[in-house]
């Protein structure tokens, strides 16, 4: 039944039950993630108690509303905004936040994160500056605590002018930190296409920082995904659903060996399938033979109500990929990151033996 499965999600024809010794396997398994939103791991319980802190002018009903996710799911966007808006009035308020989401990556098998958090909507409570110091802060503390190392991506904010992410790539440059690895964009995609703000993306590139683009998200046209690829030389790409729509396009990401970041949880394919069609037509069923390189995130995970455990799952259990594809999507994970070729190649050692190391027990 949807209301027992993570996320929400449509019963698949395709799951059979999953003991604790499955559940296990997936926990284990030693992760990236490369698609998460800061804001959208905040737990519920930091949320109300923010909204204390703050006085923000949110009701207890609003707040159990932010975290309901129904048959058809809205999109998690209004719940930032509030935050944005209202509540997040202190940079230590961030700080807390990104220690909680790194003890759940601890929870989770997930040993190195790269995480997006948007500054255009904080900019009228707080410098980014502080902003920035404030979540490194909570990073050391994370990794002294949980081991788990985390590094930034600011993002533009694509409902805001292209003027507000040329201020942003100009605060990641006059701003630098080691944590501070790259550039994204997020908010909805329909009528906010990423050449709009190729300024800001030339200018981070320039100075050094990487560039992954979310495109093809909110089944937005393929076009958005090869102006993100071609145009803007994106390092990496976010969703990119209807990529499948353009075989050729399919090859040159191939060619170009760029990784693709998916969410099975995402919301716009649960609005848009009905629970019949949904594990049949999720179009990461359809990117993995075609060749594309993908990872499975959580993108919104307290949002979405699901976890990097349930994630790893659902590709397995919930969309039919085997055992033998989530190895391939754990070092897609690895080369996909913004780290150095070394550390690539320890990791992919190091977690491949581990990997297979679970795989010997998994029931099957």
């Amino acid at each position: 039944m949807r209301k027992d499965n993570p996320a929400f999600v449509p019963d698949s024809p395709f799951a059979r039950t999953m003991t604790a010794e499955h559940m296990e396997f997936f926990r284990a398994i030693p992760k990236t993630e490369l698609h998460c939103h800061l804001l959208g791991t905040t737990q519920k319980s930091t949320f109300e108690d923010l909204v204390k802190e703050s006085g923000a002018p949110i009701t207890q009903e609003e707040i159990d509303g932010f975290f309901t996710r129904g048959d058809k799911p809205v999109g998690v966007l209004r719940i930032f905004r509030a935050l944005e808006e209202h509540i997040l009035i202190k940079p230590e308020m961030l700080k807390r936040i990104t220690y909680e989401y790194l003890a759940d990556c601890k929870k989770h098998g997930i040993r190195y994160t790269e995480f997006f958090w948007n500054y255009t909507g904080l900019a009228r409570h707080y410098s980014y500056k502080d902003a920035q110091a404030a979540i490194i802060e909570g990073i050391h503390e994370g990794e002294r605590d949980f081991g788990v190392i985390g590094r930034l991506i600011p993002s533009i904010d694509r409902e805001d002018t292209p003027e507000a992410a040329v201020q942003l790539a100009q605060e990641m440059i006059a701003n630098r930190a080691p944590e501070t690895i790259g550039i994204g964009i997020d908010y909805r995609e329909n009528d906010h296409e990423p050449e709009n703000f190729w300024k800001a993306f030339y200018m981070a590139k320039e100075a050094g920082f990487k560039v992954t683009i979310h495109a093809g998200e909110f089944g937005c046209h393929w076009r958005n995904i090869e102006t993100a690829m071609k145009l803007l030389k994106a390092d990496r790409l976010d969703h990119c659903y209807t990529i499948i729509d353009n075989p050729e396009l399919v090859e040159e990401v191939k060619k170009a060996g760029l990784i693709i970041t998916v969410v099975p949880t995402n919301s716009y394919y649960l609005r848009t399938f009905s629970d019949e069609e949904w594990a049949l037509k999720q179009p990461i069923r359809k990117m993995v033979p075609m060749g594309l390189r993908v990872h499975p995130n959580t993108d919104d995970p307290t949002m979405h109500h699901v976890n990097a455990t349930q994630t790893w799952m659902l590709m397995y259990n919930f969309l039919n990929f085997t055992v033998s594809d989530l190895k391939a999507f754990m070092l897609n994970g690895i080369d996909g990151a913004w780290i150095d070729e070394e550390t690539k190649q320890k990791w992919k050692r190091e977690w491949s033996e581990e990997f297979d190391r679970l795989a010997e027990k998994f029931p099957g």
